[in-house]
């Protein structure tokens, strides 16, 4: 059978869409069915870690967290949101999107992410204890033309997802919302601390429909305001509800530390996520980053066990909490490791310097005198690209955090230089905040891998299987 072409696929998406958001009512599921049979058409030929009768067996199922999740987004996010979404993230992003970056990266021979994470600005409203990007300084930006420039080049290689952070990337909402009406065939997500968030702006968002937010939290007043300042926990959960109000699709982001990996995972912070309206939870690993980070807010052996677990059971799609988890330091398993230097994702700061990962402060590049196809290529991307993974054991991923010789080595022999304006840090004092947590998560992390069984990836993006 001859592949369905870009416009006939996404034509026949949006015909079906229709059907099951007018029939959300009643029984979507068997529309759901459809929506997955063309799915599987679409891209047939094409190696994807998603199990399609699984995915259909888990929406039918009407007892299943899954099912309840969809019946929840159905009645509380709006109709336009709700198509714009699976328009922009679903096919374009996942599907035709997936499809274009292996091509490219065939052609270019170099690492082409799915998505971009760029910070349009480094100010930001609040000032909270121990934040990396405070690193950058606050009086940085990228131009809308810049940002602009960078999505234009992205579509072209099928790169349809792009993030913002800071900074507070809010504090530039007009631009923000420019990008998204120019762009209506991709999808945005803005890493937020949420204080911005106000009707006005979530009208503009639920007219553009295809931006979404992930708001910083980390635990309930006490522990987050501690941090983030007084007051802010309260504007935080004010936000979520004019967000939930305003049909409009968000979730949190949170950092999780050796004080608060207990309260950011019980019952009570998850069931509070769920009531206010959130359809997701990004769980992040404290990194020591920064000449000034400690070394006393990382995870025990025993905390990061737990909460590898916890967020597991959390996202559960048959008894979990109706809440889709992440935890981008224990997941290394279901993507193969580290996804940063541009193998899933890479970094643009708001000096227009090109990092492979937002927590690696090191560039050789900048989007003001490269191209992406030139940052892609360039020798620390190139360097991340011919060493990943760095660990064939995936619940130790990073080159930095657990394999941290791998990171001082490869900025050093690719004359990576830091990009933190205010107090450059060495790699090698990077890394030796590390060794240590290393050496300790090393003994633990490689005997659950050798007793737990994991199947091998279809599709793995690196080098050396480049043309799966």
């Amino acid at each position: 059978m001859s592949e369905i072409t870009h416009k006939a696929g996404k034509d026949a998406f949006s015909k079906i869409i229709d059907v099951v958001l007018n029939n959300k009512d009643r029984e979507w599921e068997k529309d759901v069915e459809r929506l997955i049979d063309l799915m599987e058409k679409y891209m047939r030929g094409v190696k994807l870690e998603f199990d399609y009768a699984h995915a259909k067996k888990l929406i039918c199922n009407r007892e299943g967290a899954l099912n309840q999740y969809i019946r929840r987004v159905f009645d509380e996010v709006d109709p336009y949101v709700l198509k714009t979404t699976a328009l922009n993230l679903g096919f374009e992003a996942f599907l035709h999107g997936t499809k274009t970056i292996r091509k490219m990266r065939n052609i270019y021979q170099c690492n082409v992410p799915w998505l971009i994470l760029m910070d349009p600005t480094s100010a930001c409203n609040l000032h909270c204890t121990g934040c990396w990007a405070a690193e950058y300084g606050n009086r940085l930006n990228l131009s809308f033309d810049e940002m602009d420039s960078v999505i234009c080049q992205g579509k072209k290689l099928g790169i349809y997802l792009y993030m913002f952070t800071g900074g507070e990337p809010l504090v530039r909402k007009s631009d923000v919302i420019r990008l998204c009406e120019k762009h209506d065939d991709c999808a945005f997500l803005a890493y937020t601390n949420g204080t911005l968030v106000d009707a006005l702006f979530c009208e503009e968002m639920r007219r553009v429909g295809n931006l979404y937010l992930a708001i910083s939290l980390e635990g309930f007043e006490e522990i987050n305001d501690l941090r983030r300042g007084m007051g802010v926990y309260g504007k935080v959960l004010h936000a979520m509800d004019i967000l939930k109000e305003n049909g409009l699709i968000f979730g949190t982001s949170i950092c999780y530390t050796s004080k608060n990996i207990e309260t950011v995972t019980s019952d009570e912070f998850v069931d509070l996520m769920v009531e206010k309206g959130c359809r997701y939870a990004f769980y992040f690993h404290y990194m020591p980053v920064g000449n000034d980070a400690v070394t006393d807010l990382l995870p025990s052996v025993e905390q990061r066990i737990y909460v590898k677990d916890r967020v597991r059971e959390i996202r559960n799609m048959t008894v979990g909490k109706g809440l889709f988890t992440m935890d981008f330091q224990n997941d290394g398993e279901f993507v193969g490791g580290c996804i940063a230097g541009g193998r899933n994702y890479f970094h643009i700061n708001a000096n227009g310097d090109a990092e492979p990962c937002v927590f690696i402060h090191y560039s050789g590049a900048n989007i003001r005198t490269h191209s992406l196809i030139e940052i892609l290529t360039q020798p620390l991307f190139m360097a991340y690209r011919d060493n990943q993974p760095f660990n064939d054991n995936h619940l130790r991923p990073c080159p930095m955090l657990e394999n941290p010789e791998i990171l001082e080595r490869i900025v050093e022999e690719t004359n990576a230089q830091s990009t933190d304006l205010q107090s450059p840090e060495s790699a090698e004092h990077l890394c030796a905040k590390c060794h240590g947590y290393a050496k300790e998560w090393a003994s633990a992390a490689d005997q659950i891998w050798e007793n737990e069984q994991y199947k091998k990836h279809k599709y793995e993006n690196y080098k050396m299987t480049l043309g799966q």
